[in-house]
């Protein structure tokens, strides 16, 4: 099935993209339509243009194609499938995020990853090609969450107060240097050979959806991010 967005309702859109029994829908010029493809399975969606806010939301098996950027939310609360965005992706990205994965090729924008959680065999994955901004992984509570720093200048490529709050999962940056002034509930240390195996996979399929040579992002030092266990935040959420 083939819609052409321009004008049209983001209501009359998602209507007919849930309607339709097409396993494979094209959206052509997307000119900021939100929710596209939320809660859907089964079926992979090929968004030309710049959709808009919450796209994949609650997503629970389908695949999202997005040639161009995207806007705020997407992947918000999603349990299962994939979104790749060959562009940039606005704030929030992954919120709460429990399942699937999403792959940035540019940059992502305030908050992303935040309050991602992982429940029994969903490991939810967020891999960024370039860089985010601050407050990554905000009170993340499970996951992964990548950050490749490609065509970033800064030594970190990533904003200010970094895992705030993070109480689970681990946040892998592929930088210069250490990055500094982090929490206190927030340990760093050069990724380690194990490390390294766990998000292979992950950078391999972004290098390969994004036509990027893997033998440019490997060579490089990462660092990797984890709660605390000296100092925990859980200590600020439950009580003992």
């Amino acid at each position: 099935m083939n819609i052409t967005a321009n004008d049209m309702h983001f209501k009359t859109l998602n209507d007919a993209v849930r309607s339709t029994p097409d396993k494979e829908i094209v959206i052509d010029q997307c000119v900021g339509q939100r929710y596209i493809g939320d809660g859907l399975s089964g079926k992979k969606i090929i968004v030309n243009g710049t959709p808009g806010n919450a796209l994949g939301a609650y997503l629970n098996g389908a695949e999202i194609i997005v040639n161009g950027n995207a806007q705020e939310a997407t992947g918000d609360t999603m349990n299962a499938g994939r979104i790749i965005i060959n562009g940039n992706c606005g704030d929030a990205t992954g919120y709460a995020m429990r399942g699937g994965s999403i792959y940035v090729r540019g940059d992502v924008g305030y908050r992303a990853g935040i309050h991602m959680k992982a429940y029994q065999d969903k490991l939810p994955v967020l891999v960024v090609g370039g860089r985010a901004g601050s407050f990554l992984g905000e009170y993340q509570a499970g996951g992964m969450i990548i950050v490749l720093g490609l065509g970033c200048d800064a030594p970190v490529p990533v904003g200010y107060f970094c895992g705030t709050g993070m109480h689970g999962g681990a946040i892998y940056l592929r930088c210069k240097e250490a990055p500094g002034g982090l929490p206190a509930q927030v340990s760093v240390s050069p990724a380690t050979e194990q490390d390294m195996a766990a998000i292979q996979p992950y950078i391999e399929t972004f290098c390969k959806e994004f036509g990027v040579d893997i033998s440019t992002v490997l060579p490089h030092q990462f660092y990797v991010l984890r709660p605390n266990t000296k100092n925990p935040y859980k200590r600020l959420y439950t009580h003992n």
